[in-house]
């Protein structure tokens, strides 16, 4: 910590020393910046190599980086040479060496930098060298890292300025600190005013007439004497309080914008949701902007509005998301023609036994329109795992070849293969090994 402050006092013994202010030099500034912290970056680099991030371009995402903002202060020491003081917080799981943490926990960082100038200030846009030492705390530790980088200075019209600034900062305090890129985007403002050149007035004008806005208030009496306006007002025009172009003496809302046809008004909302009654189609009912100022819809009026509703058409018990409920007895019929599908061994070929069940499956779903099918293929283990899984998936579509022949909309179908993955007995025993030879057959009301 000795060493942190004894750098940080350094730095600053710097700044008077060689300041010497003159029109190319930075004037003092206050401004607020942006920035994100990027340690995932650098320990790939560290772990890999900084070549092979390049190739993999495994740079870290925005959204692996933590956010912060900071304040800083600046002036510049010489034409080339600016100073610049930064406090910044964000909150953050810190990756301490050797310590792991929880929870966010405030990150708060105060740095001194200087800033290596390739132009003077009398140029808009000016590169600079990043040179500095920071200090941190998190939680109840203390670090320091050494800032290192490249910004860009751009000026605007002598008053304001944009910073951009890109760091690489490498750990003073190996134990409390750790590697890490910090790219920041902030705004600063010069304080106080540049000294401008005297000039010398013109000549005054000659006196203004006594009443200059022929309002017949003379302009000593007038407190708005270029403009025409009447005497209860001070010889200033009748108010428009709210500035929305209806005046005073006309606004029945008169600390309030609004409009002609509402009497100086804003546009009512009625029902109070937030969308005036002029594109609120149910103006009277409370809504949402969505729908254009009406309720949620309930298309199948089955009480489960259509945001809820996995049938929005077909009317269907709240409990089950709106959608009927399938009879046991529909249910019991499916379930026995699955377990009565049976292929040619080692083929996805269909036996002829499997057609009485499948046919009743396909009659179910031409009395059924607005139901849909699963068809979900199975096999054991024996045998290789990618031809298990091929094998499942093509009796799955078997069966949903055979349905849609019987004339079921294909759409209404998906079928899925699942390989040995999903065994429901033990693969060990020939039993077992039967059983999870299986296709399953599901109906539902909703995909």
């Amino acid at each position: 910590m000795k060493k942190i402050l004894s750098a940080l006092f350094a730095l600053y013994l710097i700044v008077p020393a060689t300041y010497g202010q003159s029109d190319e030099v930075s004037p003092k500034t206050l401004g607020i910046n942006f920035f994100v912290n990027d340690f995932a970056t650098p320990d790939r680099i560290r772990t890999t190599s900084l070549s092979k991030v390049l190739a993999d371009r495994s740079f870290a995402k925005l959204r692996d980086m933590t956010p912060g903002i900071s304040i800083t202060y600046s002036k510049g020491i010489s034409k080339h040479v600016d100073w610049a003081g930064t406090l910044g917080g964000s909150f953050i799981k810190y990756p301490m060496p050797n310590k792991a943490f929880s929870d966010n926990e405030l990150l708060l960082e105060g740095s001194a930098n200087l800033h290596l100038k390739m132009v003077s200030d009398k140029y808009w846009f000016q590169p600079y060298i990043n040179l500095g030492v920071s200090a941190h705390k998190y939680k109840v530790y203390y670090g320091a890292t050494m800032p290192l980088g490249l910004g860009l200075k751009i000026r605007f019209l002598d008053e304001a300025y944009m910073v951009v600034n890109s760091t690489y900062r490498v750990p003073l305090t190996t134990e409390t600190a750790n590697y890490h890129f910090q790219h920041s985007i902030g705004f600063a403002g010069r304080l106080g005013k540049k000294k401008e050149p005297k000039v010398i007035p013109p000549p005054p004008p000659p006196p203004p007439p006594a009443d200059t806005d022929k309002d017949g208030i003379i302009d000593t009496e007038d407190k708005c004497p270029t403009v025409p306006g009447l005497a209860r007002y001070q010889g200033c025009p009748i108010p428009d309080t709210d500035k929305d172009g209806i005046n005073d003496e006309e606004d029945k809302c008169p600390t309030v914008p609004g409009l002609a046809r509402y009497q100086g008004c804003p546009i009512p909302d009625t029902d109070k949701d937030g969308i005036n009654d002029e594109e609120d189609k149910c103006p009277t009912v409370f809504g949402y902007a969505r729908y254009q100022g009406c309720p949620i819809p309930d298309t199948d009026n089955d009480g489960t509005n259509d945001e809820e509703d996995k049938c929005v058409t077909i009317p269907g018990p709240k409990e089950n998301f709106g959608c009927p409920i399938i009879p046991e007895e529909i249910k019991k019929k499916v379930d026995v023609a699955a377990k009565n599908i049976l292929f040619v061994t080692g083929s996805a070929k269909l036996q002829t036994k499997s057609y009485k069940g499948l046919n009743e499956v396909a009659q179910i779903m031409k009395d059924n329109p607005a139901m849909s099918l699963a068809i979900d293929g199975h096999t054991d283990n024996v045998g290789a795992d990618d031809k298990n899984q091929t094998l499942s998936d093509n009796r799955a579509n078997a069966v949903k070849t055979y349905l849609v022949s019987k004339g079921i909309d294909e759409s209404r179908i998906t079928a899925q293969g699942h390989g040995e993955t999903m065994p429901i007995a033990d693969n060990k025993t020939a039993t077992g090994r039967q059983q999870n030879r299986r296709s399953e057959l599901k109906l539902s009301y909703y995909k």
